[in-house]
């Protein structure tokens, strides 16, 4: 009588750099989804050369409607929300909510998270600045020509910003009423880890903030110098979106100044 034959090992047919390679993707799959995801939005444009700068100009309010708008039509969903305290950040997370909400769409609730607030410009240029300014020739330049008015005065204001905001970041300027960038980088830290750690894997996190704690986050998940925060801060648009995908501890940047909601270049800004 002809014995059985053995059952045919499906795996021995399948070349060994083929079998690690499906089992690689196997486990990214898996990884993939056990993911959370967080997107970071900076705030709509503020009204930043006006007596109070902690609110959005009409361009930032148009701007958070139509991020409302793009993420109603792509059935963009989150699981929880948080803002800032600041009134700017506040008041565009509340227009998106207002659209969901008269799109009879469900928004949760937003918590409020004072790690998100943005650092410390307005103490910066107060305390700091006429200290820089006595010591740098060059500098106190700058400041000077910052104080006129022009059509220009954005880009005069990024330059002597830019260069006291170096000084802050170095540890070179300090004072006693701002805040350090070294403790400014740890609020960042913290604000995620708690962001991060509030959950199970799979959820989908929206956070309302600032460019700057957007610039450390991109540092962070990339393990960068300090630097690379303030420059990335740069370059931050306003209610830009940011993701990350993180899962027990880890945090890794997925996406990065994305602004596929706002079509029309009038609507871009930085600040």
């Amino acid at each position: 009588m002809q014995a059985a034959a053995e059952p045919i090992r499906i795996m021995a047919q399948i070349p060994v750099k083929a079998y690690v390679r499906m089992r690689t993707i196997r486990s990214e799959t898996v990884y993939s989804v056990c993911l959370a995801h967080l997107t970071l939005i900076r705030h709509g444009q503020a009204t930043a050369f006006e007596p109070v700068t902690d609110r959005l100009s009409p361009l930032g309010e148009l701007q958070a409607k139509k991020l409302a708008e793009f993420w109603l039509r792509g059935g963009e969903t989150f699981d929880e929300v948080y803002t800032g305290t600041l009134a700017r950040q506040k008041r565009t997370e509340q227009i998106v909510a207002v659209e969901h909400c008269a799109a009879a769409v469900p928004w949760p609730e937003a918590r409020v998270l004072p790690e998100l607030d943005e650092y410390p410009a307005e103490a910066v240029i107060r305390h700091l600045a006429p200290v820089l300014a006595a010591r740098d020739e060059r500098f106190r330049q700058l400041v000077e020509a910052d104080r006129k008015q022009g059509p220009d005065r954005n880009r005069r204001f990024q330059r002597m910003f830019e260069a006291l905001m170096t000084g802050w970041v170095g540890g070179e300027l300090a004072a006693q009423d701002v805040e350090p960038w070294s403790e400014f980088r740890e609020r960042v830290r913290r604000g995620l880890k708690r962001i991060t750690e509030a959950g199970g894997g799979g959820r989908r996190v929206a956070a309302f903030t600032s460019g700057g704690f957007i610039g450390v986050a991109v540092q962070l998940a990339l393990s960068a110098p300090d630097r690379s925060g303030l420059e990335v801060n740069w370059r931050v648009r306003n209610c830009s979106l940011t993701g990350f995908l993180f899962s027990g501890g880890r945090l890794s940047l997925d996406t990065f100044n994305a602004i596929p909601h706002l079509d029309d270049p009038a609507l871009r800004t930085f600040r």
